[in-house]
């Protein structure tokens, strides 16, 4: 039987494509689970359009992140934090206060989008990589200024 994969099925195939499997394995396991549509010609003429409109999607997404790249890389965010005589911070500067900060700014992006290997310690400028969408990444400049008391 021919089916069309909606979703990536391990050692069948990825979504999208096209595969003959045994007609059991799509009717006990495929076709119930929603994991592959029989390969009909109403079906093919359907998923078609549904790919365009995925496809249509994504892209707006990109566009989207592309756009975002842009404001973020034009943009220095600036932190104050307490700090001591050598410049290390009481406490470091996490995601989540990048994240507050940047929405204080006007810029919305989600916490899971901002990748640090490890949490600012330090006053100055750093560099902190965001993943905006699989394909588009930027880098935030974090300028960490001491507290005026």
């Amino acid at each position: 039987m021919k089916v069309i994969l909606l979703k990536d099925v391990e050692n069948v195939g990825k979504m999208g494509d096209i595969k003959e499997v045994k007609d059991g394995f799509a009717r006990n396991y495929l076709l119930p689970k929603g994991f592959a549509l029989e390969a009909t010609r109403s079906n093919l003429r359907t998923f078609k359009v549904l790919q365009e409109q995925q496809k249509n999607k994504r892209e707006k997404e990109k566009n989207r992140a592309l756009k975002l790249k842009e404001k973020i890389e034009k943009f220095k965010l600036k932190i104050k934090a307490k700090s001591g005589e050598e410049g290390k911070l009481f406490g470091a500067i996490s995601s989540i206060d990048i994240l507050n900060g940047l929405k204080e700014q006007g810029i919305e992006v989600k916490k899971g989008m901002i990748h640090m290997e490890d949490a600012i310690r330090s006053l100055g400028v750093h560099e902190v990589e965001m993943r905006l969408h699989p394909e588009v990444k930027a880098i935030l400049k974090v300028e960490v200024v001491p507290e005026s008391e």
